[in-house]
């Protein structure tokens, strides 16, 4: 049995996401240029749906002075994240974004590659927290795999993802058990259902900064 969402067990997620997703480093990169410009001085983060921390390790590097809050619904992962951080304040949180409702306010919440996993109702209900949990002007960051427009653009977006896997070293069955997730366990929507949910939620600017392939990064600010 997994002890978390993902396609691999907790102790083996750092080794083996990079061959899961491609380009996965960036969405980390990627969303910390982002806080830089939208919100340069930060001191509140929650990052939810942390996995095993690299992005809070990531972000501790580059802001000061910032108070985080990790939240993810696996136990196994707040584990290794604590592992990794045992040299700063971080508050834990057991529980996934859509069961979430953290007593403080935060200037950043970020969600990479979490809410792909719910279904209509929780991603609302997530989405809706992440928003509640902002202070007015912060940031809300979202990576999620993404659902084509066509079911053709749908199939070809699959090939190339099982193609890129095979290309980081997964052998054909773990990349074809991957690719089955997607519908059953990953239940992605379009990138136009995304920007729906975002200006639905009450986010004043909302706009879609990355897209790679199946995946795409989002952000609202409150």
């Amino acid at each position: 049995m997994r002890d978390n969402k993902t396609s691999q067990p907790a102790a083996e997620y750092d080794a083996n996401v990079h061959k899961t997703i491609p380009r996965y480093h960036l969405f980390h990169d990627e969303t910390l240029d982002l806080v830089k410009v939208a919100v340069p001085r930060p001191q509140s983060w929650l990052d939810t749906g942390c996995g095993t921390g690299t992005l809070i390790v990531k972000a501790i590097e580059q802001f000061e002075h910032l108070r985080f809050v990790a939240a993810d619904p696996s136990e196994g992962m707040l584990d290794i994240a604590a592992g990794k951080l045992a040299n700063n304040d971080i508050t834990y949180v057991l529980s996934g974004s859509e069961d979430l409702h953290y007593p403080d306010s935060f200037d950043v919440v970020t969600a990479i590659m979490v809410h792909h996993y719910l279904n209509e109702e929780g991603r609302r209900k997530a989405t809706q927290n992440c928003f509640h949990m902002l202070k007015p002007g912060g940031i809300y960051i979202t990576f999620e795999t993404i659902k084509p427009n066509t079911e053709n653009g749908t199939q070809i977006g699959l090939k190339r993802w099982r193609n890129a896997q095979l290309l980081s070293g997964k052998s054909p069955e773990a990349a074809d058990k991957h690719i089955s997730r997607y519908g059953s366990e990953l239940l992605p929507i379009t990138i136009a259902a995304h920007m729906e949910l975002l200006t639905e939620t009450g986010f004043s600017t909302v706009e879609i900064f990355w897209v790679s392939g199946m995946q795409a990064g989002f952000y609202g600010i409150k």
